[in-house]
């Protein structure tokens, strides 16, 4: 992504039942916490989904794991997004754990997906609604 841009900040709790047998933060709940954010800055920005009609789905996710998540804890999520294509835009998350002083500290993990406009009874991708394309960054 080349340009990319600050939309959404979120703090959330590492529960105990996000840890695996290997005594850390399971891989696959890295990509719910990653879900959790998008949902919360698409859900502030009105871009939810609705089935009847149109929305945002993600054709790929990613994820990079840098350093392990313990129990307990804090993270705080950030999500960027880059400029927009014809129907799509890059989304990316960074993983960090909260400090004791209530600090985003070191890089945990990072990802992101691609999301794609679609029209869901067609079955098929549709232009960028005016609206949220205005709040994604421009081309370079």
């Amino acid at each position: 992504m080349s340009s990319k841009q600050l939309v959404h900040t979120m703090t959330m709790p590492i529960r105990w039942g996000d840890m695996d047998a290997m005594g850390h933060v399971n891989n696959t709940v890295y990509f719910r916490y990653i879900e959790t954010a998008r949902i919360a800055w698409l859900e502030q920005v009105g871009a939810l989904p609705d089935p009847t009609s149109e929305g945002p789905v993600i054709v790929n996710a990613n994820c990079s794991f840098l350093k392990q998540l313990t129990y307990p804890g804090e993270i705080e999520v950030t999500t960027w997004v880059g400029a927009p294509g014809r129907s799509s835009f890059e989304v990316t998350h960074e993983i960090r754990l909260v400090g004791p002083g209530g600090q985003a500290g070191a890089l945990h993990a990072e990802g992101g997906a691609k999301v794609v406009w679609v029209d869901f009874k067609a079955g098929k991708s549709k232009p960028l609604p005016d609206r949220l394309r205005a709040l994604l960054p421009p081309q370079d």
